[in-house]
Order: structure tokens, then sequence, then C-alpha cells
């Protein structure tokens, strides 16, 4: 009978193992949300990749696990990409053939205790590397970081307002990390498990050490007021006239708040499909609601401009006399949901999926507005409420709450409503600012300013306007105040190693010295002159 290691001899055996070990960790994600699942989900193919039998098959392995992890956390995707997913995860999965090859380096054979602690800052160090790439907008953006799978977690999030989401994620794969170094010996049979234990469990006490510190001394927001902001939530309205019955339905749900007295109303993301200087009756209709609730109202106009040409996804706010002139146009578009990347060589995408026919435009800066009863807030749209460095620099720009108007309607029936409105738990603990999370069809959702949630959130199911308290916060955090400086920390690391690397290459091919070698001599005890 063949042993499992001579059954994963075939290399096409071994690369869907590979693969299936890096979708693991799709189901500490919103709906499972199985957020503790996220300490061990990375073993398996760490597990498998330190066994590979040379350093191409473990970056082979580190490529394929990458690919199961992006077709993984991005499966919604499918019924609007079609076939093409599968390319772009295998784009994007070559990332991690880098980080393969170094758990080989590092964690194959029998690892001393200086490799073994070395792992847990250059695995961590590689693996931020690879989120950071693939983390530009043009390569889909960060969706999916491993360290956002800690969204409900209270000690996680006062780790994400020191360092962000990057903290968590290199701290839970140096937690993996140490946790294979546990698991390897027992696997792979080793006798002396001393010098595999001994950093493992320095990496697991380290963890826990810095994660209480930051529990014990990272700075708290210190609340200094509340305001009360209401989401209008029309469901899902499909069909011819969609754009009208929408409007018709939000302005409705509007009219319900009267007389809660909200400081601000938000609607979600293409709440409004005409561009509202072509169409004053929609503005006249606004104001007349924002009159009646004595509120400002945050709208979400996606539709083509009159003053300009193109078609733009826009926050615009709207006061009792009408437009306010405060308008935030999306700067980070879905790639092939908003535009095609490279459509003149990619433009065949939009046959095989639901590709954007059109390309919208791009805004130029991000707002802060000031709207009624002075209240500022920094307005997001959509997958905008993934990229940390958005909700910081709103933070930074004296925004007092985040606002994410968003719409998932054509993901209803999947995971991505839940794992969206989950970021923004993120980026309130990051920034220490409160967030809304608007959208059309649900999930919408309200955090404070520690992450935690307020109120209930607003399923995929449910068509209503909801009022929220929410308390206002001053101060900075560290990671508002110093970045993203885990990232620099990782890029530090990795050049450290690799300059020890390069140092020892050298005195490896260096030649020693020569050993000394007296000259030979006669009978007659006088040296052998050559040539004599």
């Amino acid at each position: 009978m063949k042993t499992f290691g001579q059954w994963l001899a075939s290399p096409w055996r071994r690369s869907a193992i590979a693969a299936l070990a890096g979708a693991l960790p799709v189901f500490t994600f919103p709906a499972p949300s199985l957020w503790w699942f996220a300490y061990v989900a990375l073993v398996p193919w760490i597990v498998l990749v330190r066994s590979a039998p040379t350093g191409k098959r473990a970056a082979y392995d580190g490529w394929c696990g990458g690919f199961g992890y992006m077709v993984a956390v991005h499966h919604w995707l499918l019924p609007s990409l079609n076939v093409f997913i599968f390319i772009i995860a295998a784009l994007l999965g070559a990332l991690w053939a880098p980080w393969g090859w170094l758990v080989r380096r590092f964690l194959g054979g029998a690892p001393g205790p200086g490799r073994g602690l070395a792992a847990l800052l250059v695995l961590p160090s590689a693996w931020l590397m690879a989120e950071l790439v693939r983390s530009w907008q043009g390569l889909g953006g960060p969706w999916g970081m491993l360290g956002s799978s800690q969204w409900q977690v209270e000690p996680a999030l006062r780790l994400a307002s020191v360092g962000g989401v990057w903290l968590l994620s290199f701290l839970l794969v140096a937690v993996n990390v140490a946790v294979a170094g546990v698991v390897v010996p027992r696997v792979s049979g080793m006798s002396h498990t001393t010098v595999v234990w001994v950093p493992a469990m320095a990496g697991l006490v380290a963890t826990a050490a810095a994660t209480s510190a930051a529990w014990v001394w990272s700075p708290r927001p210190d609340v200094d007021g509340q305001t009360r902001i209401a989401v209008v939530q029309p469901g899902v309205i499909d069909g011819a006239g969609s754009a009208d019955k929408r409007f018709d339905r939000e302005e409705q749900l509007t009219r319900q708040l009267a007389g809660q007295h909200p400081n601000l109303i938000v609607w979600g993301e293409s709440s409004v499909g005409f561009d509202l200087g072509e169409r004053p009756d929609l503005a006249k209709r606004i104001a007349a609601l924002s009159r009646e609730t004595g509120s400002d109202i945050l709208v979400n106009v996606d539709a083509r401009r009159s003053e300009r040409p193109g078609i733009y996804k826009s926050s615009v706010l709207v006061g009792p006399d009408g437009l306010t002139g405060d308008r935030y146009d999306k700067m980070r578009l879905v790639p092939f949901g908003e535009y095609v990347p490279f459509r003149s060589v990619l433009g065949w995408a939009t046959s095989v999926g639901k590709a954007a026919g059109e390309d919208r435009r791009r805004g130029s800066e991000q707002v802060v507005m000031n709207v009624g009863h002075g209240l500022s807030i920094g307005p997001m749209v959509c997958f905008e409420s993934a990229f940390p460095d958005m909700s910081r620099h709103l933070a930074q720009d004296g925004a007092e709450v985040l606002i994410a108007q968003s719409a998932t309607s054509t993901f209803q029936q999947s995971w991505a409503p839940e794992q969206h409105a989950s970021l923004a738990a993120l980026r309130a603990a990051e920034t220490g600012r409160p967030m809304v999370h608007a959208t059309l069809t649900g999930v919408s959702a309200v955090y404070g300013a520690s992450g935690q949630r307020l109120g209930s959130w607003l399923g995929t199911g449910s068509s209503s306007a909801v009022v929220y308290d929410i308390p206002l916060v001053h101060g900075t955090t560290p990671y508002v105040r110093y970045g993203d400086w885990p990232v620099h920390a990782a890029l530090l690391i990795l050049t450290v190693w690799c300059a020890a690397e390069g140092v020892r290459a050298v005195r490896l091919r260096r030649p020693g010295p020569q050993p000394h070698v007296p000259p030979v001599r006669t009978v007659r005890e006088s040296p052998v002159r050559p040539g004599r």
C-alpha cells in the first residue's frame, strides 16, 4: 500500500492538495466567521510546503496554495467573472511562490532554534509582502486579507488600532508558523523535538505578550459627544424602471424618519441613477425630504455627468436648500466590475461575464464634508472601505464619522455582503472613528470607534430605515499617527535577512587560507630550488 508521502509524489496530486490547503482560511471570514480557525488555518499548507523535496517544488506549492486562497476568498465573483476568476487567481497566486520557498528554507529538514526563531519573523514578513502587492487597486484590492478575519475579536481590534490590519496578518501568520513548529516534529517523526519546540513556544508566548501589551497600553478613544445617523436600505428592486422605483422606495422610507431627529441620513451606493444636474426634479424631492426630516441627506449618484464626459459614482450631499456643493467622486474602481483593465486586450471579458461595458471615471481626491449640526464626515464608496489607507487619511483630515456607501446587490445570495460589512469594523478600530456601512440591499451595519457593533445589522432581506445613536470621539490612534509601520518593519526584516544571506554566500565562496607547506629539503638539508 502506498504511503501518503508516496501518494503526494505525483505533482498534480500535490498541487491539488496545496490548493485545498490554501483555501482553508476562507472559513475564517463571514459568513462562517470562524475567527479562531485563523490561528491554525495555514498549518496544513505550511506542513505540506516544508516537506517539498526541492525549493522549486516548495515555490510551486506556495503558488498553488495562493491560487486556492484567491479563488476561495473571491468565489462569490464566479457568476460575474466566470472562468476569468481562475486566470486572476493563478496570476495573484504567484505572489505566494516566494513565501513557499521560504517556508521550506526555514522549516524544512530539522530546523534549529536559530532558524525557528528567524522563521517567526521572516515568514510573516514575506506573507505581508504578498498581501501588500495584491492590495494594489489595479490587482483587485485588499479583499480577504488574513487579519480582517478578526473583525469581531476585541483584543484583535485593539491591535488594529496600533498597526492596522497589517499587524493582525503578521501576528496570525507568526502563530501559524509557531503551531506548525509544534506539529512538524510529530508529523515527520523527528527525534530531537526540543530544537523546534523552543522557538515555536517562544513565538506563541511573544504573540500573547504583544496582544496583552496592546490591550493595556494602547490609547482608548475619548467620547465627547453623540450623533444620530439614519441608514436607508430600500432592498432588492429589479426590472424595468428600477432606478425610478428605487428612488420612490428610498423617498418613502426617508419620510418615516421625520420626528426622529437624525443629524444625517445616508442612502446606499447607486441610490440615485440619474445626474441631479439634469434631473432638478429629483434634487428638489431630496431637498424636500431634508426639510421634512431636519437632516442633510448623503445620496450616491451613479450616472453620466452633465458638466463633464463619462460615468461617475459620486457621494453627493443634499440639504434643505438643495445641492450643497459637497461631492466626492469614487477614486478606486472595482476591476472588471466598474472598468476593464487594459480594455484593448481584455475587453473580451465582457462577453464571458458581467464586466463593465464602459469604464467609469475616477475622482482625484478624498473629501471631508461638513454636514448640518456641525458634523464632519468622510465618505467612501463600495470596496474603498477595504483600503485602510483611505479611512486613515480621512481621519487625519478631520472626519468625525466614516461613511461607506455600498450595494453588493449582485451578490445577494453569497458571503460577500456580510464580509463587506465586517470590513467597516476594522476601519473603525484602526482610525478610532465610528463608521457607517450603508447599502442598497444589505448588509448595512454601524460600528463604534473601537470597532464594536452598534445596533443590529440590516440583513439582505430588509427594506427599512433605521436610526443609530453613535458616540463621537476625539484623539488619534497609533495607526493613524504612524501609518503602515508593520509593512515597513516587514520590509526591513526581509532586507536584513537578504543582506545576511548575501554575506554568508560570499563567505562560502571565498577560498580559505592555504595551509603552510614547508619547502622540500635535500639530504644535505638545503632547500630544493626549482629549476636547478
